[in-house]
């Protein structure tokens, strides 16, 4: 078992709230992390028949059924939607922090109802597959960045030693067929499969939805329910602009990004990690698996992130700025291994402009050196988590 940064977060949240819910993608850990941070809970899958159809049809003899003096972990909770009101009357009724933790892999479900029922009664977590902090203490992270990034974070590639170009391809189909067939705005799931390829080509470069929607042979408004189906379910995220305290003109639209490059790696073709280097998308690639990194750190701390991307209409841009305690943090992502000196240039250029010194701004790289500059700091990308402590 792979120690999960998030575990100390949700212990604590489950001595304060009744009710403690881990989301993420589909294969991220949810249901191990649950069974280890909880071991003497009761556990239920609800992704059973028979434990759904009881949830679903005599939900008071349900729980009575699995009651535990300790508590119950509901896996999969969004299959059963119906359950939420009944959880809120139980909560209500009997006031025990911490009795419930439940998992869920469909955002778009789970998200209503808990707003509508749960609100005030639940600690709401995301959990994203393995972070590098995670895979260093395990002793499981790639040599190299270009395979980091090939290889993704779902555990299941490290755990069970399974190949990324088999193991992806079988995740989006998965993916495609059991979640995505159950909603009605998609009628055409090779379309809809199609849509997501054409994503992962965009990694990391401004989003043109008109563009998107376009190449896909659908309309504007399908192709931005269909990002939002994307978004809900964790493969995908827009990086908003920064543009605080700035009066010049800067770019509006969101950047594009995967939550996992493994993911994306398979979805453009990539089979080989060396395949890579000389790939056209290996920038956007590297600064989808570094932006999602920045992510995984604050929700591993039980933190909302707050990561921006900055860029004026002359083109000088800052790949993420992160707002944290009172910080403002940039970073600059390369893929390269040597260090060049104008990797500071945009930096230099937001510094002068928002009136800031270098402290905390940092350029990223593929190397293993960590250290400070006149003009910034040098950080070699399995330091990354460094530079939020």
């Amino acid at each position: 078992m792979v120690k999960r940064d998030l575990q100390a977060k949700i212990r604590s949240l489950a001595k304060q709230f009744p009710v403690v819910g881990i989301f993420g993608p589909r294969q991220s850990g949810k249901t191990t992390l649950a069974q280890m941070a909880f071991p003497k809970y009761t556990y239920v899958s609800l992704e059973d028949i028979k434990a759904k159809e009881l949830a679903t049809n005599d939900p008071y003899s349900f729980f009575d059924l699995h009651h535990n003096k300790h508590g119950i972990i509901l896996d999969e909770i969004q299959t059963v939607p119906s359950l939420f009101s009944y959880l809120q009357t139980w909560v209500d009724k009997h006031k025990r922090p911490g009795y419930f933790v439940i998992t869920g892999s469909q955002n778009f479900l789970l998200n209503q109802a808990v707003t509508q029922t749960l609100a005030g009664r639940i600690a709401i977590t995301t959990l994203l597959p393995f972070a590098i902090h995670e895979l260093v203490r395990a002793k499981l992270l790639s040599g190299s960045l270009d395979r980091a990034v090939f290889r993704g974070g779902y555990p299941r590639i490290y755990t069970q030693k399974t190949l990324p170009s088999e193991w992806y391809q079988y995740y989006i189909r998965t993916y495609v067929e059991r979640d995505i067939r159950q909603l009605k705005n998609v009628v055409n799931l090779e379309q809809f499969q199609k849509f997501i390829g054409l994503c992962a080509g965009r990694v990391g470069q401004i989003l043109n939805v008109s563009s998107l929607a376009n190449d896909c042979g659908v309309t504007v408004a399908t192709a931005k329910s269909w990002l939002s189906l994307l978004q809900a379910s964790y493969i995908i995220f827009l990086l908003q602009p920064y543009h605080k305290n700035f009066s010049k003109r800067l770019i509006k639209s969101p950047k594009l990004y995967f939550y996992d490059t493994g993911l994306a790696c398979s979805l453009l073709g990539i089979d080989e990690p060396e395949q890579l280097i000389m790939h056209y998308l290996r920038g956007g690639l590297t600064e989808s698996f570094i932006v999602s990194e920045v992510l995984k750190i604050s929700y591993n701390q039980g933190r909302e992130p707050r990561c921006y991307f900055w860029r004026d209409n002359m083109g000088r841009e800052i790949d993420a700025i992160v707002e944290r305690g009172g910080r403002i943090i940039r970073l600059e992502i390369k893929a390269s291994k040597t260090i060049s000196s104008n990797f500071f240039d945009n930096l230099t250029y937001w510094n002068q402009l928002a009136k800031r010194d270098v402290t905390d701004s940092y350029v990223i790289y593929a190397g293993n050196e960590t250290y400070k500059r006149q003009t910034g700091n040098i950080v070699g990308w399995k330091d990354i988590t460094s530079i939020f402590k």
